[in-house]
């Protein structure tokens, strides 16, 4: 875990389990902001979402990348923002046109839909690259 107390890294590789591993870390870091336990709706919705993103972000790695290697949870002023790197050249997009009664499918257009923003960070010269998603923190 990095040291600094508005980031904190946790290295999956070829971890079992690495979904609700994700999560675990994930919900850890927002009961260490004061995310959890939360006072009202909105901010038990708010973690709520969160919770899926890291879920949906991670499952994609797993399915598509080759397995995510590092998660990343960075608490910004105003934002959440993820990052999940993995070994995959492939390009998330959300499937489109997108179908709600298709089985599978569904993760990146429910990151679409939460998030403030989303995107792809690659190194130049370097395999894989970093999905990144920022939620809007609660008020």
């Amino acid at each position: 875990m990095d040291q600094a107390s508005d980031v904190r890294t946790l290295a999956l590789g070829e971890t079992s389990g690495t979904v609700p591993l994700a999560r675990d870390f994930t919900r850890s870091a927002l009961h260490e902001w004061g995310w959890l336990p939360a006072a009202t709706a909105d901010r038990r919705a708010a973690a709520e979402d969160v919770l899926l993103v890291v879920s949906e972000l991670v499952t994609n790695a797993c399915l598509h990348a080759d397995g995510p290697e590092r998660l990343r949870v960075l608490r910004l002023p105003k934002a959440l923002r993820l990052e999940v790197t993995d070994r995959g050249a492939g390009t998330p997009a959300p499937r489109t046109p997108h179908r709600s009664g298709r089985p599978g499918g569904h993760g990146m257009f429910i990151v679409q839909r939460l998030c403030l923003d989303w995107g792809i960070e690659r190194t130049p010269g370097a395999p894989g690259k970093t999905v990144w998603a920022e939620l809007s923190a609660p008020a």
